[in-house]
């Protein structure tokens, strides 16, 4: 059976595939509207679903990666690759805090976005009140640019 011949397997795919790093809602609004899901709804169920890993990330992600070294230490140079990413990609963070966490997220390029963004707020020991707001705010951001881009291109070619 394939999920996207279904009204609730168009949300449930476009939920899961907004969770995904690195495509997050990027990937998820194109595609449901692709497949047929009208855009206001593709918009608010990638945006609930690109926001529903970053609170654990945050509160999870620096126990998870001692647990993984511990039980998995060959994983340890992959684990300090992308704390070595967060960390270089954090300096605007570190500067202007929760509008910098804030425009991080909300620019919709390859290596921001939510999940990005709550690992950087992770490593900098952000709590959980004060970064998922400005993720929020980021996400809700880049949701708008890039329905704006896939409108705007699609009304261009169709």
């Amino acid at each position: 059976m394939n999920l996207w011949n279904t009204f609730l397997g168009k949300i449930f795919m476009t939920l899961l595939i907004s969770m995904v790093p690195v495509i997050e809602l990027r990937g998820a609004i194109p595609i449901a509207v692709a497949n047929g899901l009208e855009f206001p709804l593709a918009v608010l169920v990638s945006f609930i679903g690109n926001l529903l890993p970053v609170p654990f990330i945050i509160v999870f992600i620096r126990k998870i990666f001692a647990f993984i070294r511990k039980v998995l230490p060959k994983l340890d140079g992959f684990i300090s690759k992308l704390e070595a990413r967060a960390e270089k990609k954090s300096e605007v963070v570190k500067k202007y805090a929760f509008w910098g966490l804030f425009i991080f997220v909300a620019i919709p390029l390859p290596g921001t976005g939510a999940w990005t963004g709550a690992l950087i707020a992770a490593m900098l020991n952000m709590r959980v009140k004060t970064a998922l707001p400005s993720i929020a705010l980021g996400v809700a951001t880049a949701a708008l640019i890039v329905t704006t881009v896939t409108y705007g291109a699609g009304k261009l070619f169709f």
